[in-house]
This record gives C-alpha cells, structure tokens and sequence, in this order.
C-alpha cells in the first residue's frame, strides 16, 4: 500500500526515478539533516537524525550516555540525572543512552540548501554505484542508443535510463551524426568517475566487428565458426581471421554468406567500411599469405623467426596492391598476424640478387689479386731470408736452397744472387755486372 505522506511519496519516487533503493534516499537525508544542524548548533554534542516513517519527518536527538562520573556534560549524563528524567523505577544502568530531541525547524535556509546538496551527492554516489555494477560486467557488448547532445566533439548517448559517452577519439571519421540518430556501438569502458558518464562508448573497436560478426553468422554465433582476430583502421578497411571446427564448413564463405548478405549488413552498419575476411592458420607463412588478400603472393620467406620477420615476393604488378594505400593494406595484415613483413617485387628481388652476386665477385677477384706475395733473400724489405714467392693464376712457382726462384709460364724469370735477370720475349733484357745488353728472340739464360 502507497504511503499517503508527501515525503514518504517523494522518496519512493525519487528512488523510482534514479533506480535505488528508499532506504538509500532515507539515509542521505538523514544524514543531510545533520550536517545542518551541526553547522547551526556548533556544538560538541553527539547528534544523530532519524527518519520517522509515522509522520514523515526527520527527527533529531543529541545522544549522552549514562555514566557514574560526568567528565563531558556534553555527552555525557548521570545516573541519577537520568533516573530524575525517567523515574526512580526506570529501568537504567550505567552505559545505556539517552536521546534528547532537538529542534530542526531553526535550521534555515542556508542548512536547507547544505541539506539539499548533500542528498544529490549521496544520490549520485549511490546511482553511479549501481551503474557501475550494473555495466562493469557487460564491458565488450554491442549496446544500442539515442544521440542526445553533443559536448565539445564528443556525443552523449542515451542508453536505456543512462547517458554514457562516446569521445572524439571512438569515432570512426567515415561517420556523422545529428541528435536523435540512433546507433550501436560496443562498452568500451565503465568507470567510478565523479563527473560526466560513467560508460565509455567506442565506434572504432575491433570487438565492435566482432560482435557484429556474432550477430549476423550464425555459426560464429554457436561456436561452429571462430574469429581468430580483427584488427581495424575504422571508416577504411578492416581483416578479420576466421578459423573452422568443422572439416565441411568454409569459414570465410559462411562470413561473406549467400551472394554477400551478411557482409554487406555490416558494411552498412559500419558506414561503407571495407572488410577483408581471411582463413587463419596455425602456419605463419600460410596465414602471412592469407593476410595480404587480395594481392597474390608468389613466395614467402622467414628472415627472423625469433624476431618475427618475414619477406614476401609477389609479382610486380601485384606489389602496389599488396601494399595497399598508405601502406595500409600490409599494416593491417602485419597487425592481424603479429609479424613484421617485408613486401618486395620480383624485380627488386631480381636486383638485389644480382647485386649481391656482383659483390661477392668483385670479393674473390680482389682475394685473388691480392694473394700475390714477392721476398727475396737478403733483399731490402724482404719478409724470409730464403727464397722469393710469387702466386698468379698462369704461373708456376719454384723455390731453390741457394735464393734462386724459377717461374715458369709464357715469360720464364730467373733470379740468382748475382742480380742478373734475363727474360724471353719479343724483345729481351739481360743484366749482370752493371752490363746492359738488348738482344731480340734470345732465349734466357
């Protein structure tokens, strides 16, 4: 049966209205009321108030406890004090309490305004309490609501009996909205903050994808079909990694569904939103390739396995769309699959190969070149005492006891240790004690 007090009916309303419990809106007006009376009467009395259900008001008592003694006559009564006010008979001891009402009709109108403050905060307190509770656990769901109004870039949404927010920031740019649109949008976040809403909306999550994914398959939605991942640049394009329990369903085409249906319903819900929907797979290189849809990937090699590095090759005309725009389309696959990826075209390829070749050419040449060693015996600058080297390609290289080194190829040298040289060619030079002698075709000696 309704209470036919007014204020018993405001309380209950209230509680109604903000979705608590009477008993929550009792208990911060009484405690109101005496953080007024304290402000009036600034004494040290011990003040409690008290909701009297009966006739609707709000009574206050100054509590003093019965004691042999009296130090503090504040707080304190004696035994005989507090039998002179009940009678000789009264059954009193030491330690019971006494409550002595006190005034509230004095309070005035600066108390009733404290008053009145301190119920809303005790309101809010307690209906941002429940709303926290309520919603902390739905964190991930897809929540539909009513624009309501717009604060500095961010929108104010009405969900159910709630505002909750949704920042600048959680937007997706390819969106725009007017009050009174509806929208859905995933809880990114619920927090105990003291001002603005309490629940953080997001239009750019990757779980929003996902969940509308869950309500659009219904495979995904009963655990036959399983999103490995999704990651997002909200407003452009999107990949998701679909993975199969069961042999005979084809987890992409379940996604894309009957001539693109159930695709295109989300599309349309996330503004034109492009979306790539790929097999996953527990290869790394297969699910890289998979990844990089639609561009074809002719091969794929791992360069760090510790490290996560990958390079891929695809045809050339293949390589801007395997690239995608900005770069977009191998950020979100390197995002989707966790590894780094090195996208190259044959001819790069081609060219790097090549150019490593040639290096490693010009390397042996100049090993080769530079093996050459020349000593000779009690010769200035000479590394041995016995003996002089000489390695070539053509040539063959003998050593002697005596210091004589005899090379033979096309031109044959000999060197004694008289300093005499002599050589065959088209024309020849022979030297031995400071004698020059130039003859043609003669053979060394």
């Amino acid at each position: 049966m309704q209470s036919s007090n007014p204020l018993q009916q405001t309380i209950e309303a209230l509680a109604k209205e903000k979705g608590i419990e009477p008993d929550v809106v009792i208990q911060a007006m009484e405690e109101a009321v005496l953080t007024a009376s304290r402000k009036y009467y600034k004494s040290t009395e011990d003040l409690r108030a008290k909701f009297n259900p009966e006739n609707g008001q709000i009574e206050l008592f100054a509590v003093k406890t019965i004691v042999d003694d009296v130090t503090n006559p504040a707080t304190e009564i004696s035994l005989t004090e507090a039998k002179d006010i009940y009678g000789a008979d009264a059954e009193v001891e030491v330690g019971y309490q006494i409550e002595f009402p006190k005034r509230t009709d004095v309070l005035g109108r600066i108390a009733a305004q404290t008053a009145k403050q301190v119920i809303f905060q005790k309101v809010r307190e307690a209906e941002r309490e429940i709303i926290f509770a309520e919603y902390n656990t739905r964190v991930g769901e897809v929540m539909n609501g009513i624009v309501k109004r717009f604060e500095q870039g961010d929108i104010i949404v009405e969900v159910g009996r709630v505002e909750a927010i949704l920042p600048r920031k959680e937007q997706s740019r390819a969106e725009s909205y007017t009050q009174g649109d509806r929208l859905r949008a995933v809880i990114k976040s619920v927090g105990k903050s003291a001002k603005g809403p309490q629940i953080v909306l997001s239009r750019t999550d990757p779980a929003l994808l996902i969940k509308l994914f869950e309500q659009e398959v219904p495979e995904i939605y009963d655990g036959t079909v399983m999103i490995r991942g999704a990651v997002r640049e909200a407003g452009d394009r999107a990949k998701v990694a679909v993975y199969s329990r069961e042999r005979d369903v084809d987890p992409v085409g379940a996604c894309v569904g009957m001539k693109g249906t159930r695709v295109q319903a989300i599309i349309r819900e996330l503004r034109g939103e492009k979306i790539d929907i790929v097999e996953w797979s527990d290869d790394p290189v297969s699910f890289v390739m998979n990844a990089l849809s639609p561009a074809k990937v002719q091969r794929v090699t791992i360069i760090n396995d510790q490290e996560r590095v990958m390079e891929v090759v695809v045809e050339d005309k293949q390589l801007s769309l395997a690239i995608g725009k900005k770069g977009q389309n191998v950020r979100l696959a390197a995002k989707l699959t966790g590894w780094r990826i090195d996208i190259k075209s044959e001819e790069e390829k081609r060219k790097e190969v090549e150019a490593q070749l040639g290096a490693f050419e010009v390397s042996a040449d100049d090993e080769e070149d530079g093996s050459s060693v020349q000593t000779g015996r009690d010769e200035p600058g000479s590394g041995l005492d016995d003996g002089a080297v000489q390695a070539t390609d053509d040539g063959t290289v003998q050593t002697t006891d005596d210091g004589t080194v005899q090379t033979t190829d096309d031109d044959a040298v000999q060197t004694t240790d008289d300093a005499a040289v002599a050589s065959t060619d088209d024309s020849a030079v022979a030297t031995a004690d400071d004698t020059v002698r130039v003859t043609d075709d003669i053979e060394s000696r």
